[in-house]
């Protein structure tokens, strides 16, 4: 029994038959890369259906010119292919390593074989030779093709016979066979038909095609745009075609084969042995409507929300609306009186559905032009709609107020009017920067923020700098308005910490979106900011007490619950909705008055705190001197504008009798606060009442200088001391505040612990305290009873106090200043 020899270096023979194989590959390759192409195209043709394309005649020449092609090629890469063997494989591997170590080892030593030395170094150049021999790798084959086919035309093959295979028919290879017979039918007449024709309407219609050799009626109704396709079989000009459904202005009828759309009614006809003839009625595409749906809304945060309706007897394809300016309805004034720059008209896709059936489209372009240069300004709306048949159908063109987001924080909307203006033409930049230069004078007193601030500051430079060094370019002007964007959004919903000023905020931005008539998306969106600022205040006037360590009030007093003010917010949303404007207006001037009244628990008795009086007119003169710093900026504004405009007098001088004016209401202020100054302040005679003082008398001092410079025409620096005197009040109430916070804590020291009686716990509001401080446990106090029953119940209270002369002065002129305001 033999034995299988072991084989000394299995790594050498595995490395000998992998480049073996490579050079196999490599030479296959270069020797048939013609003819798989051409197996490649032929396939991806017949799977794409090129033979419909063509003559059946010219169809199998053409299959059989390229079956010969691709045997010509077959024949040429065997007459070139060289077979690969062993000892090309060894030399191959043997010169991809170092040292060529198959050589090596095959040679002899020629000089110095008798030598020992020598001989000793020959053996270890072997044995290195031998232990490469071990680490030797099969050598891949070049199967690179580039130098062989520098059009790539491998890569297209390969390509179209993948998309055939993913989207064609690759079984129609199979066609082949059935093309000659087809052509064998031809030439013998007498073996089958003589002509053929089919019709096959566009894919948008859905109908399936029509093989009119099987089809018995006379009358077809087809869509229009069918494409007709007529073969002769046999010798030309036995057979012929008349049709009067196409646009073919010459013709001949005896063509072997003949293709044309149906345009219109008519009959076509096929005269000839077996010929045939039908009517057939042109089923018109008509072209696609669309019209506009109510008026455009303001969606909340500024979205527009128009509806449509389109409609084709097959389908819309697409749409458009064009939104152009309305020159002719802009009120040309202020920043709006130059001619605007250049600017093409907004055209926006129509939303379609997705999937399912679009003869019927009944949707909504919602979309957001807030900061498009034409946000809420006049323009007009068309739309614009097509089918699968490029036909296309259009509104009339609607005027409207394109909506946009609208600021109801005054210094927001100034920035948003001056981006208008700049936006609008270049040559506003002068003029809004002298406006802005204005605006930043005391830019510390303007704004809210430090955020705000720095954010006005950075734009008025850099378009004061753009004024100074050049004309101002697209990409300035842009950054520009992106800037004075964001500065708008942030003093429109900047964050404010204190509660109260917050609702503040709130209820000026409902009471000026009531004023210009907004839009009910946007009531909603002011009515819920109202709601969650409402809630924090009440909340934050609830821990009052328990911060101060005060014990809640007991005796009489008049209680209002979150609950009934939530109510009555209700009924305001409600009749801003309805559009009855007067009456929300009516409601939401009561709930002003009714949140300033709030009061914290004036001690035992229902009597105020030393010092009460003097806060609430001092409160009262700091709106008013509010009042006045608006009308002044106001009149600030009026003068760059006729400046501008070169309608003021020399040197820009205010006009006397406005100037006056605000002179005379400027002093009357000051005259109020000097008396208010010697009315009694909380905690007389504490650091923080002396405080107070001072900051009233720093008050006083600007307000004087304030109606000098009136007085003199110099409206920047009169702006700038009503900024001084309202910082002053501010820092006195702070100081007020402070004093009466400790006045109350050392009066209510040795009586908190007797505060705990019969009473319950309950926050200034009248609402129940429960065990752990929330708010929430205490019942409804409407008990179902309509808001205004309720008020008026409130308001027969106020009555009857304030006919019990027996109360305290203080709290008898509180009660009257509640009637005068209700």
């Amino acid at each position: 029994m033999s034995r299988k020899t072991k084989d000394p270096n299995p790594a050498l023979t595995r490395a000998l038959r992998g480049t073996l194989a490579g050079l196999w590959a490599e030479r296959l390759a270069r020797a048939f890369w013609p003819f798989a192409t051409g197996v490649l195209a032929l396939v991806a043709a017949l799977g794409f259906g090129l033979q419909d394309l063509l003559p059946p005649l010219w169809a199998m020449w053409a299959i059989f010119a390229a079956i010969a092609a691709l045997v010509a090629s077959f024949a040429l890469g065997a007459w070139r292919l060289r077979l690969p063997n062993r000892a090309e494989a060894a030399a191959r591997l043997d010169a991809s390593m170092p040292g060529r170590p198959l050589s090596a080892l095959a040679d002899e030593q020629a000089i110095g074989a008798s030598d020992p030395a020598s001989r000793r170094v020959w053996l270890a150049h072997l044995h290195r030779m031998q232990a490469r021999l071990a680490t030797a790798r099969p050598v891949p084959g070049d199967t690179r093709l580039a130098r062989f086919d520098r059009y790539g035309l491998r890569y297209m093959a390969l390509t179209g016979f993948v998309v055939a295979l993913a989207f064609g028919a690759p079984s129609r290879v199979a066609e082949i066979a059935e093309i000659a017979q087809s052509q064998g039918r031809a030439e013998a007449v007498a073996l089958g038909p003589s002509w053929e024709a089919w019709v096959q309407p566009p894919a948008y219609t859905g109908r399936p095609s029509l093989y009119l050799n099987e089809v018995d009626r006379a009358r077809l109704e087809l869509p229009q745009g069918s494409r007709v396709t007529v073969r002769f079989y046999g010798q030309q000009g036995i057979m012929s075609v008349q049709e009067s459904l196409s646009d073919r202005e010459s013709y001949d009828p005896a063509d072997m084969a003949q293709d044309f759309e149906i345009e219109r009614s008519g009959r076509l006809s096929v005269r000839g042995p077996a010929g045939r003839d039908w009517e057939i009625v042109a089923l018109v595409d008509q072209p696609p409507s669309v019209s506009l749906q109510g008026e455009a809304t303001r969606e909340r945060g500024g979205l527009m929300r128009q509806s449509f309706s389109a409609s084709d007897d097959y389908g819309v394809t697409g749409g458009e609306m064009r939104v152009a300016l309305d020159l002719e309805a802009v009120d040309r004034r202020y920043g709006l009186r130059p001619e605007p720059e250049p600017r093409a008209a907004l055209t926006l896709p129509l939303p379609m559905p997705a999937s399912g059936a679009r003869d019927e489209i009944d949707d909504a372009l919602v979309e957001d032009f807030s900061q498009h240069p034409w946000a809420n300004l006049p323009v007009t709306v068309a739309l614009q709609v097509e089918d699968a048949r490029s036909q296309t159908g259009a509104s009339a063109p609607v005027q409207m107020v394109l909506p946009g987001r609208r600021f109801f924080d005054p210094m927001a909307a100034a920035v948003i009017e001056l981006r208008r203006d700049l936006l609008w033409n270049r040559e506003n930049a002068a003029r809004v920067g002298q406006i802005m230069r204005a605006i930043g004078y005391r830019p510390e007193e303007a704004f809210r923020s430090a955020e705000a601030r720095i954010r006005y500051m950075e734009t008025r430079n850099i378009l004061l700098a753009s004024l100074d060094t050049a004309a101002l370019d697209d990409t300035t002007r842009d950054d520009l308005a992106q800037r004075m964007w964001d500065l708008a959004v942030l003093l429109e919903e900047g964050e404010l910490a204190d509660a109260r000023e917050r609702l503040q905020r709130a209820q000026e931005m409902l009471d000026e979106a009531v004023r210009n008539g907004a839009d009910p998306a946007e009531v909603a969106e002011l009515m819920e900011e109202l709601r969650e600022a409402m809630r924090d205040y009440m909340n934050q006037l609830a821990e009052q007490p328990r911060e101060r360590g005060e014990a809640p009030p007991d005796g009489e007093q008049m209680e209002i619950t979150q609950d009934q003010i939530q109510e009555l917010l209700n009924r305001i949303q409600e009749l801003m909705e309805e559009g009855r404007m007067e009456e929300a207006a009516e409601l939401l001037a009561q709930l002003n008055a009714l949140l300033e009244n709030l009061q914290v628990a004036e001690g035992e008795g229902g009597q105020g705190a030393p010092g009460d009086q003097a806060m609430e007119g001092l409160g009262e003169t700091l709106r008013n001197q509010q009042g006045l710093s608006d009308d002044t900026f106001n009149q600030l504004q009026d003068e760059f504008r006729d400046r501008a405009e070169g309608e003021s007098g020399e040197n820009g001088d205010t006009q006397p009798g406005a100037g006056n004016d605000l002179a005379e209401r400027q002093r009357e202020l000051a005259e109020q606060l000097r008396d208010q100054q010697l009315q009694p302040l909380p905690g007389e005679g504490t650091r923080e009442s002396e405080n107070a003082l001072e900051a009233l008398e720093r008050a006083q001092r600007a307000m004087e200088d304030a109606a000098e410079a009136l007085e003199n025409g110099e409206t920047g620096e009169a702006l700038s001391r009503q900024a001084d005197a309202m910082e002053a009040m501010r820092d006195g109430l702070r100081a007020m505040n402070e004093a009466r916070a400790q006045d109350q804590r050392e009066r209510m020291g040795d009586q908190a612990g007797d505060q705990t009686g019969e009473g319950e716990n309950r926050d200034p509001l009248g609402r129940a305290l429960n065990p752990g401080g929330e708010v929430g446990t205490q019942d409804n106090l409407l008990q179902g009873e309509d808001v205004y029953r309720r008020a008026r119940d409130l308001l027969e209270e106020l009555r009857r106090r304030s006919a019990e002369l027996e109360r305290p002065e203080a709290e008898l002129d509180y009660l009257r200043r509640l009637l005068d305001r209700f």
